[in-house]
């Protein structure tokens, strides 16, 4: 059986697309997700996303991480499933649609794609670091030595420690570079290595470095090794809401396999 497959990026951060609307690939085939996603003996990708109908919103986004598991929001793909379904001609520059979070909002404007994220009104702070949930669970850590840390090997020590379920916590570590700018990596369970980028991970440290008093800023531009992301927000009594992921997002080729 063939598949066409479209693949996209933003900052880095890549996917698999498959416009799925007429249920032509199986969502139960886990080996097979994996195996797309596998760099050497596949297309290779962070994660693969299915572009679905939905009944009343634009489509529905159903995400799976490189290891074929379902996963948890994915704000990169998020926005570049809102640039595959403008690519279709689903929507134009504005879309709602639905994700395993729940309901949001996306809209592209002069190349840049922003995403909507759902509130945030749980923070944990502690002595070495914050924990939220932004979509996806988030490990928030301050690292003096950004450039040098070996990010796998601590992320994962990290991600499997005693702090969290078995279900484990993505990990970022955070360099501060100025008032309203910081450098971020990311361990992401999953795909268990570091990417290039992480939507939901830069959103998770825009509002702890907000929380935690490093800024005062409501609109943060966070450095990725793919490229700069910036997230917006604003801090009400009960968190933070109205927040925003803004980037590119881009279709690298189409192909057959």
């Amino acid at each position: 059986m063939q598949l066409t497959f479209y693949k996209y990026q933003g900052t880095g951060n890549d996917f698999v697309m498959i416009d799925n609307r007429h249920h032509v690939f199986d969502k139960n085939d886990t080996k097979r997700i994996a195996f797309l996603c596998d760099r050497r003996f596949g297309i290779g990708a962070d994660g693969l996303i299915l572009l679905e109908r939905h009944d009343s919103l634009d489509f529905k986004m159903i995400y799976f991480n490189a290891d074929g598991n379902e996963s948890s929001m994915c704000g990169n793909g998020g926005r570049c499933i809102t640039a595959f379904a403008n690519y279709l001609g689903i929507i134009n520059d504005e879309a709602m649609f639905e994700a395993i979070d729940g309901v949001h909002k996306s809209k592209i404007k002069d190349g840049i794609v922003s995403l909507q994220m759902q509130d945030v009104n749980a923070i944990e702070t502690h002595k070495s670091h914050v924990f939220l949930d932004t979509g996806s669970p988030h490990h928030v850590q301050m690292e003096a030595k950004l450039d040098h840390l070996d990010v796998k090997s601590v992320g994962r020590q990290i991600r499997e420690s005693a702090l969290y379920t078995k279900a484990g916590s993505n990990v970022n570590f955070v360099k501060k570079v100025s008032n309203d700018k910081f450098s971020v990596r990311t361990y992401e369970r999953g795909v268990e290595d570091e990417t290039l980028s992480c939507g939901t991970g830069v959103t998770a440290v825009a509002i702890a470095m907000h929380y935690i008093g490093e800024t005062e800023k409501n609109l943060v531009a966070l450095n990725t090794k793919g490229g700069q992301l910036k997230v917006s927000f604003e801090a009400y009594q009960k968190g933070y809401r109205n927040i925003w992921l803004m980037g590119t997002a881009t279709q690298v080729f189409k192909g057959v396999i």
